[in-house]
């Protein structure tokens, strides 16, 4: 597996294009990303959104139309595509299939899971593909998602670190911001976190 990073727009967030088996994956095409995302693949197959906030999805579209191939979206946030509820101008984008809860999707003979996560937003997701988990706004590098904007919950957060914090399997994770980090050293911090977000409820 090869995996192509570019930090997009104001706030740098990561574009990821995942290589396996000679197949490019498309992982949150932010601001401005479009022209990186055709200069870098090859074998194009899909486009794939962790959440719906509108730095990871503002060029959802366009790249849509320029390589004529599907994205997919968690459910729960398909409404941040089509409805811009944070009104920052972004393309409005409509998913061709959308996710719901954990799955696991065979794309073109390359496994695909999504595992819903809710707190940054309503259907936040990582999206593993082999041992690798791209966290989106989930986790970053002894951070987590902020839960404090319109649609995020406190509540769906500290079940989401809990439900991580168990898992017994260690993953590399590529985070929507930031550096790579792994999940055994992230769920070392995950108990701080937790408390954390409980002292906003």
């Amino acid at each position: 597996m090869q995996i192509k990073i570019q930090p997009m727009g104001p706030y740098q967030t990561n574009c990821y294009i995942v290589t396996v088996d000679g197949k490019d994956f498309i992982i949150d095409p932010g601001v401005d990303a479009t022209k990186w995302v055709l200069d870098n693949v090859k074998n194009p197959v899909a486009i794939l959104n962790t959440h719906g906030h509108f730095d990871h999805v503002w060029s959802n579209q366009s790249v849509k139309d320029a390589l004529k191939i599907p994205l997919y979206c968690p459910k729960e946030d398909v409404f941040m595509l089509t409805d811009d509820p944070l009104n920052q101008g972004t393309p409005k984008s409509q998913p061709d299939f959308t996710i719901q809860g954990d799955k696991t999707l065979t794309l073109d003979g390359v496994n695909i899971t999504f595992r819903h996560f809710p707190g940054h937003t309503p259907g936040c997701s990582i999206i593993q593909i082999k041992d690798v988990w791209f966290s989106g706004d989930f986790l970053f590098q002894h951070s987590i998602g902020r839960w404090d904007f319109p649609a995020s919950s406190g509540k769906e957060m500290v079940k989401s670190l809990e439900k991580a914090s168990k898992i017994k399997e260690d993953y590399t994770l590529y985070p929507g911001h930031g550096l790579s980090t792994t999940l055994r050293a992230e769920q070392k911090v995950m108990p701080y976190w937790i408390e954390q977000v409980k002292k906003t409820l």
